[in-house]
């Protein structure tokens, strides 16, 4: 698979992942629960580690830009 396709999925999966977290707040109870609370955590865990491999797949395929956080 080339770098541009890598980097097109990891994108993708990374979009379905932060979906997964708006169709869980569209549900969850105005007062979340701790089971609640658990779902979340896992969900946003998963989000992280999709957002880092969509960034290590868009370094690779040459599409990177210094952090907004960082000093110039």
């Amino acid at each position: 698979m080339s770098d541009h396709e890598n980097a097109r999925r990891a994108a993708a999966a990374h979009t379905e992942a932060s979906r997964e977290i708006e169709a869980f707040l569209r549900r969850v109870p105005e007062l979340p629960e701790p089971q609640h609370v658990v779902e979340f955590a896992a969900l946003l865990a998963r989000e992280e580690e999709i957002r880092a491999e969509r960034q290590d797949a868009l370094d690779a395929f040459g599409l990177s830009a210094p952090s907004i956080d960082e000093e110039p």
